[in-house]
């Protein structure tokens, strides 16, 4: 027989029991929008989670820090490289040396500090962090309420959205959070803080005086608020959380004291640093960058590292969704199986006649075969359809929640071309998988059998 013959027997045989038929192309539906729901939740979170990482400015990045840090002294004994004694300092020509690494795009470090802030003469102790130019590209400072910075050495400051609620004497309500950066900009966009901060400087070089001296001097800094943002643009950091930002520029030039300074005996003039952020030009280059920051003999590590875990993660995670959500199309495949079987009991003289008439058992094969390829099409598409809107009803409802709880809208669920086309071969390839025992015995009916049946 002929494929168009087979084609169109078959499609008329469907169309014979269309009830019956219908209800076991519904059940492939099901279990097929099931599948695609169950998966396109793990591709959506995991492009989610990928694109925070990415727009975050810490994809490219990579952390480095002394290895004469006493917090990882038992891990740097334990690791290759010069002993912690033999390390050089992590200071300014360090960073320099640092940033002309091949693929280096620049190298900054991290400078927090605690502080007492001035705002109608009123006290207010914060922790505040230094932030470079580069990051007004940032995810972070993308809603921020007024603008970033004029330049990179501004005397301005951008609030966290706690901050500016203690600068305004709101009471944290625990639990319950009404305010948003949006309502609180308005009050205090344009006006001054004062900064009273310690600046740690070298002594006047004199016969016999101590090379490990210094001095420390307090001093003040007046500070234009220019923002007000919600998040903060370092809390993938690991540092403690930043109050309030200010240019990165302008806290080096103001040469505040820095923690590691104290820690550091052999002060000559240039500062040390807890860590430096090393931002590089790709992504794919980020292993020989860290390998050329250890070979300097320091320690590194990039959101790459993390991200294998990640990757490995969401790599369970989809095949345990891909395993529950086809345990609906197995469940379906059985209704294939016990449909093709009441067809083959009905249809026996019509097999017979077929016999009869030349047919091989390859076409009765081939005819059943088509029966349950057709179903698995058909139910495979609706399947995707279903799927398809059950992940854009769950996509809703969390930006629901989300938007209830003030925060930006994400899509958690996506199903790429890729994921549309494998649910439909899989749903065919089941259906064909099934109606192996029911054209097979199809197949194997005597036609004078067959035509005595009635």
């Amino acid at each position: 027989m002929k494929f168009y013959d087979v084609t169109d027997l078959a499609v008329r045989n469907l169309r014979e029991s269309l009830l019956r038929n219908s209800l076991t192309t519904i059940g492939i539906s099901v279990g097929v929008a099931s599948l695609v729901a169950m998966l396109s939740l793990g591709i959506g979170l995991q492009q989610w989670v990928s694109g925070r990482l990415l727009k975050s400015g810490l994809f490219d990045t990579v952390i480095v820090t002394s290895r004469r840090d006493v917090r990882n002294f038992r891990d740097q004994q334990e690791s290759a490289g010069p002993a912690p004694a033999q390390s050089p300092a992590l200071d300014e020509p360090a960073r320099q040396k640092i940033e002309q690494v091949p693929g280096v795009v620049e190298a900054f470090p991290d400078i927090r500090f605690v502080t007492e802030l001035h705002l109608d003469d009123k006290p207010h102790l914060a922790a505040v962090a230094g932030v470079p130019f580069s990051a007004r590209n940032n995810d972070a400072f993308d809603e921020v309420q007024g603008k970033f910075f004029s330049s990179d050495s501004a005397a301005e400051v951008i609030l966290q959205k706690s901050f500016a609620e203690e600068l305004l004497g709101m009471t944290p309500n625990p639990g319950v959070d009404n305010t948003t950066a949006a309502s609180l900009a308005p009050r205090l966009l344009g006006k001054e803080l004062t900064m009273r901060y310690a600046e740690r400087t070298a002594p006047p070089a004199l016969a016999g005086a101590d090379i490990g001296a210094y001095s420390v001097v307090s001093r003040e800094q007046s500070l234009k608020i220019v923002g007000v943002t919600d998040v903060d643009p370092d809390s993938m950091r690991g540092a403690a959380r930043a109050r309030l930002f200010m240019p990165l520029k302008l806290a080096q030039e103001l040469h505040i004291m820095q923690p590691s300074e104290m820690r550091d005996a052999s002060f000559g003039g240039a500062p040390t640093y807890t860590s430096l952020s090393v931002r590089v030009k790709s992504p794919s280059q980020i292993p020989d960058v860290e390998s050329a920051v250890k070979n300097l003999g320091f320690n590194a590590f990039s959101i790459v590292d993390a991200n294998k875990g990640i990757s490995q993660f969401f790599s369970v995670l989809d095949k345990f969704l891909g395993i529950f959500g086809s345990l609906a199309l197995a469940v379906a495949s059985i209704g294939i199986v016990n449909t093709l079987v009441m067809a083959v009991l009905e249809r026996r003289r019509e097999i017979g006649i077929m016999k009869a008439l030349g047919a091989s058992d390859g076409d009765v094969r081939g005819l059943f075969f088509a029966e349950a390829g057709a179903m698995g099409f058909f139910g495979g598409a609706a399947g995707v359809v279903l799927g398809f809107t059950i992940g854009r009803l769950i996509n809703f409802q969390m930006n629901l929640y989300l938007a209830r709880q003030h925060f930006p809208p994400a899509r958690i669920s996506s199903v790429p071309l890729w994921l549309v086309l494998v649910a439909v071969v899989f749903s065919i390839f089941v259906s064909l998988l099934s109606g192996l025992y029911p054209a097979a015995r199809a197949a194997r009916l005597d036609p004078v059998q067959a035509l005595r049946y009635e």
